[in-house]
C-alpha cells in the first residue's frame, strides 16, 4: 500500500527557509533469504472467501519484488489466478500438493 506524503510530514507545518528540504527516511529493504533457509507454510483457506478454496503461500523472507515473482511462478506453473497480499501468495483452488513440489523442485526444502 502507497504511503501517503502529507502523513508523514505531521509535525512539520511551515519553514521560513527557503532552501527547506522535508527528508522521509526510507525503509530499507529486507535481504531475501537462501530458498533453504525459507521456512514456507503451504495451507487451504475458504473462510471470507464466498466459499472459494485458495491455497495461501505463507513465511516468505525477503523483498516484495521476489515474492511477486516467487507467486507470478507458481500461477503460471498451476495455470490459476491468484495474488500476492501482505506478505502472502495467494493461488486460486486447491493445489496444495502441487505447490509444495514445485517449492521443493525451485530449492525451498522446508515447506510445511
Amino acid at each position: 500500500m502507497k504511503k501517503n506524503d502529507w502523513k508523514d510530514r505531521l509535525n512539520i507545518v511551515y519553514s521560513t527557509n527557503p532552501d527547506f528540504n522535508y527528508h522521509v527516511e526510507e525503509e530499507e529493504e529486507t535481504e531475501t533469504l537462501d530458498p533453504k533457509q525459507q521456512k514456507l507454510r503451504v495451507s487451504i483457506e475458504k473462510k471470507g472467501r464466498g466459499g472459494k478454496t485458495v491455497t495461501v503461500v505463507s513465511g516468505f523472507i525477503g523483498s516484495e519484488e521476489d515474492l511477486k515473482e516467487l507467486g507470478r511462478m507458481l500461477k503460471t506453473k498451476c495455470g490459476v489466478g491468484g495474488s500476492v497480499k501482505d506478505g502472502e501468495i495467494l493461488i486460486q483452488g486447491e493445489f496444495k500438493p502441487r505447490i509444495i513440489d514445485l517449492l521443493k523442485a525451485e530449492g525451498y526444502s522446508q515447506t510445511k
